[in-house]
């Protein structure tokens, strides 16, 4: 959202999502099972996700400037485009000049800052043209001051005690000092239907392919597994991406977030923690959300980057093993946040104009190297179309952590070191042995069940057979 969500705490309280209001009167019972999911649409399988700040993506901040750069994303080797909402945003209790592109004005209109609708669908056809697909930023729990329901229906809003309305709430229930939105309240059964309604504006009238919803675990499960039902009857092909970290929320959603691994990372790389926690984490989200569950691990987003800092400044020289890890492990849709490849080393203002730099050294070599590995090897396919995670065991300490992913006659091996110095690591137990290819140096190497192998300092080898 806009930094409220962000340390670790947070995020597993976004899981309990202990102050979302109850179901609606005969709304559906909901599973929260682990393993709990839905029918992935078959583009997703092997895809990666690239998230666009419109605002800050170009000196002009349109969709007709931003339509210029997807040659690039594609040539990047992005599938999916997530853009940040695109809608007006409020002017009652703005923050700052522009104010935030989460207090949404009027869900079905286009921020007349960025363009016209027939702008925004230009852009859509031409990602599509490129063969990428677009899903957009959703802001389903509170809307702004100004948004018309607020005249219309008041009764579809949360209200003190005193009668007026109330500021969105935290994942607690507890009322924040997001002063420009208004908690909607989902007891109100029109006020879900007219949500649905909105939402499937996008996807009949602008082409878009899905969304990413915010504040997810805000709002009651049972509301997105009826407006997944529905909206796939306009999309069937529909993909939806869940701001919150809960094996439930497979109940509706392709993908969930993997805030535990990215702040986990985080500590790594700083040396707080060692890599010795990471065979406990992927052991922990194996039993609890199973081989079907997308999961979008990252180094970067708008959030980290606006209010934690940016990937050098929380990970240092540790950001490429970091990503490596991230993009290679089990159930990951990994994600690139605007400027990364272009090194963006400042966060952006969130509610001013502030330009991404495109001018910093680039990082695409080294992008589209993963995004490529991602697409050629089967192993590394999403959910269970991908082939398991196994720890490979070495004696290379703290620092350094391997793992290798199998799907029949493809093996991926991945190794990253954290450390400050190269190292030459003993491996054993690798069950797939044989000729394997360096992924990025293309040196053709025969490797042992037992072996060693050397990672340069904050490094990574990725090895293919």
């Amino acid at each position: 959202m806009r930094g409220a969500l962000l340390p670790l705490a947070a995020a597993l309280a976004l899981a309990a999502c202990t102050g979302a209001p109850p179901p609606a009167a005969g709304a559906p019972a909901v599973s929260t099972r682990a393993g709990a999911g839905v029918d992935h649409p078959a583009w997703s399988r092997r895809a990666v996700i690239y998230e666009v700040n419109v605002r800050q993506y170009t000196p002009e901040g349109t969709f007709a400037a931003l339509q210029r750069h997807l040659p690039r994303l594609r040539a990047l080797g992005v599938d999916v485009l997530w853009l940040m909402p695109v809608q007006p945003i409020g002017r009652v209790n703005r923050k700052g000049g522009l104010g935030s592109p989460y207090s949404v004005a009027d869900y079905t209109a286009v921020n007349p800052e960025y363009g016209t609708e027939a702008d925004f669908r230009r852009f859509v056809d031409a990602a599509h043209a490129q063969g990428m697909k677009v899903i957009l930023d959703w802001v389903a729990n509170h809307t702004a001051y100004d948004h018309p329901w607020i005249a219309a229906h008041p009764e579809w809003y949360e209200h003190r005690a005193d009668g007026t309305i109330m500021n969105a709430r935290d994942n607690e229930g507890r009322e924040t000092d997001w002063t420009d939105v208004a908690e909607l309240d989902y007891r109100s059964v029109a006020m879900r239907r007219a949500m649905i309604g909105d939402m499937r504006w996008w996807l009949e009238r602008m082409g878009i392919d899905g969304f990413r919803c915010d504040v997810a675990g805000g709002v009651p499960m049972d509301f997105w597994v009826t407006a997944r039902a529905e909206l796939r009857r306009a999309r069937p092909g529909l993909f939806m991406l869940a701001e919150a970290e809960d094996p439930g929320m497979h109940a509706a959603f392709d993908m969930t977030y993997g805030w535990e691994l990215h702040h986990l990372l985080n500590e790594i790389a700083q040396g707080k923690r060692t890599t010795a926690e990471l065979d406990r984490y992927f052991a922990r989200q194996d039993s609890a959300y199973g081989p079907d569950a997308y999961r979008m691990y990252f180094t970067s987003n708008h959030d980290e980057n606006s209010w934690n800092g940016t990937e050098f400044e929380r990970m240092g020289a540790g950001h490429l093993p970091a990503f490596v890890l991230s993009a290679t492990a089990q159930g990951s849709m990994p994600l690139l946040y605007t400027g990364q490849e272009a090194s963006l080393r400042r966060r952006l203002r969130f509610f001013e104009k502030d330009t991404v730099d495109w001018n910093g050294p680039s990082l695409a070599s080294f992008y589209t190297a993963m995004f490529d590995l991602k697409h050629r090897n089967p192993a590394l396919a999403n959910g269970a179309w991908g082939g398991p995670q196994v720890a490979l065991a070495t004696d290379g300490g703290s620092r350094v952590y391997a793992f290798t992913r199998t799907r029949g006659a493809n093996t991926v091996l991945v190794a990253v070191n954290f450390g400050d110095a190269p190292v030459r690591v003993a491996y054993r137990g690798l069950a797939q042995p044989g000729a394997y290819t360096d992924w990025f140096g293309r040196a053709r190497l025969s490797l042992g069940a037992a072996g060693s192998l050397e990672i340069p300092a904050h490094g990574y080898r990725v090895l293919v057979r």
